[in-house]
């Protein structure tokens, strides 16, 4: 049966789509092709399609090939980070002049991207909460954007926005509706099923889950913008090396069962901080008290493993997060150990004083796959600090 049958699940997916066994040795792990450059069977005689590194390489292939499948999607573009892949993106959709609709909890860097460098280029932002669908309305109906942007679970307060509902709003207004699937990854999500345009990943995060990659991806079924991705991909050249792109796909092999315990551990810490003493808030999609959490059953499979936690002042919170053991002080996420981080002056520093700030009083938690006593244990240490 090929790889890419659809009548595979997820997991085997994972594991087989693009790693077909090398042809010529029989490797089940394909080989990693560092190659630069490619001889040809006369000029213009390509073999297979490869030229030059920048314009493909077979194990970057594998991984788009592997990212395609798991996200039910056309196509799919591997890039050397998540901001390139979003770069990327967004020169390929739009022009001076156009707009994007953004969410106001989302990642720092993305924020960033658009106020400090496509600004110039002339590209407007205007921020709405994604998750009140009468506010995306009104918006739209104000100004209809070019691109609707969605992160869900946003970045850092798990905000869950309604993707088939912001799609049908995003569509009904001519706009592309791309949606951030870092949090969630397609072990847990699957936007293009919900109606989504393009996904876009930080594959440095769980899609790698090791921390030791820094990667990004787009995969779309929209052939017209899939050639556009591709020729900026190749033109620009922010692509990924084979040996960050052989390191992602054997990353993505355990996706499915990291997702799984990564869930599990965090719904465990989430359960032991929601009513301590010492925390006036969780965020958690995973706890019915959470606004949306029946939203998040409907629409993800499992609630992911980060974790927000409001505590009582920003000191208290800047002294939980330098008092945890086991879970790292680092910025990041997704990987299979535990880390804590201060959104305020680390991953969203860069919107300090605007519409996407990050109160002061929060903390994240990327919860990793450790044993769940020691996570349990190592907060209630923090906490008591």
């Amino acid at each position: 049966m090929s790889p890419h049958d659809p009548a595979r699940g997820f997991a085997s997916l994972a594991v087989h789509a693009g790693q077909e066994p090398d042809a010529e040795t029989g490797a089940v792990i394909p080989p990693v092709h560092f190659s630069t450059t490619y001889a040809q069977d006369g000029i213009g005689g390509l073999r297979h399609g490869y030229e030059y590194g920048r314009s493909g390489n077979p194990t970057r292939t594998a991984l788009q090939t592997q990212l395609a499948a798991l996200e039910g999607g056309a196509h799919a573009f591997s890039f050397a980070s998540g901001l390139a892949a979003e770069d990327t993106l967004l020169r390929a959709a739009l022009s001076p002049g156009d707009e994007v609709l953004l969410g106001n909890d989302v990642y720092g860097g993305t924020y960033r991207l658009l106020a400090r460098v496509l600004g110039t280029w002339g590209v407007r932002l205007r921020v709405v909460d994604m998750s009140d669908a009468d506010a995306v309305c009104a918006a739209v109906e104000a100004s209809p954007p070019q691109i609707l942007w969605v992160e869900t679970p946003s970045n850092p307060l798990l905000r869950i926005t309604d993707i088939a509902g912001l799609a049908a709003i995003g569509h009904a207004a001519g706009a592309l509706v791309v949606v951030d699937n870092t949090f969630a990854t397609p072990a847990l999500q699957q936007p293009l099923a919900l109606g989504a345009d393009v996904v876009v990943h930080s594959t440095t995060k769980y899609l790698g889950g090791h921390s030791d990659v820094v990667g990004g991806a787009l995969v779309t079924s929209d052939d017209a913008l899939a050639e556009k991705i591709g020729f900026l991909q190749y033109a620009v050249g922010a692509v990924s090396g084979p040996l960050d792109a052989w390191l992602t796909t054997r990353g993505i092999k355990t996706l499915d069962v990291r997702m799984q315990r990564h869930s599990e551990n965090a719904a465990a810490v989430a359960a032991f901080l929601d009513g301590h003493e010492r925390v006036a808030r969780v965020y958690y999609p995973g706890l019915a008290a959470h606004p949306r959490h029946e939203l998040a059953r409907r629409q993800m499979s499992r609630f992911g493993g980060i974790v927000s936690v409001a505590l009582e002042s920003g000191e208290a919170a800047r002294r939980f997060a330098e008092s945890t053991r086991l879970f790292t002080l680092a910025e990041s996420l997704g990987g299979v150990e535990s880390l804590v981080n201060y959104p305020d002056a680390m991953t969203h520093a860069s919107v300090r004083g605007t519409e996407a700030a990050v109160p002061v009083e929060i903390v994240r938690l990327s919860v990793g796959i450790e044993d769940p006593g020691d996570l349990l244990a190592d907060v209630a240490q923090a906490l008591a600090v």
